[in-house]
């Protein structure tokens, strides 16, 4: 059974401003730079027209994973992620968004939605994390979710601040 994930990420900037800051290489230069932890690098990008496609791999050292995860798979997680948002339409955004874990029967899927938001915008993204693993499953899914949900926190951190300097 899949676990639900909703995040929602309030910024000070209207959504053009933030669209074109998600719709930018350099943001995502920046961003996995500064957030995507170690050997984390950008595998394609594909821009244009308002739009982006973007994959990228990220790993989660061993050290800082639970036991109940490197009984089933030692070592570093590596997860491949992509994210996509589509052309702004007028006043809106939309994208979807995706990560696998290499080695395990584990994803994560979902959407993404950039609307005004009083003065700003307002992201929310909703998605689930599912690992089909009998009996351990719904743990390692809990572990992932908790897991996404500070990656996507360091992100909204790190957006804000570009778009802070953006304007």
């Amino acid at each position: 059974m899949a676990r639900r994930i909703e995040h929602s990420a309030h910024y000070p900037r209207p959504v053009a401003t933030v669209h074109a800051a998600l719709t930018d290489e350099r943001y995502w230069h920046a961003r996995l730079a500064k957030v995507g932890g170690p050997s984390a690098q950008l595998t394609s990008i594909v821009a244009g027209d308002g739009r982006i496609d973007v994959t990228m791999a990220q790993a989660v050292p061993a050290e800082h994973l639970p036991p109940v995860v490197t009984k089933i798979r030692p070592g570093d997680l590596i997860i491949s992620r992509a994210e996509s948002w589509g052309a702004l339409q007028g006043d809106r955004a939309e994208g979807t968004f995706t990560a696998d874990v290499d080695g395990t029967p584990g994803h994560v899927r979902g959407t993404m939605t950039l609307t005004p938001d009083g003065d700003g915008s307002l992201l929310v993204l909703a998605g689930e994390v599912e690992v089909k693993i009998p009996l351990i499953g719904s743990k390692i899914e809990s572990v992932i979710a908790g897991q996404v949900l500070e990656l996507l926190d360091a992100e909204q951190d790190f957006t804000e601040h570009w778009t802070d300097a953006a304007e």
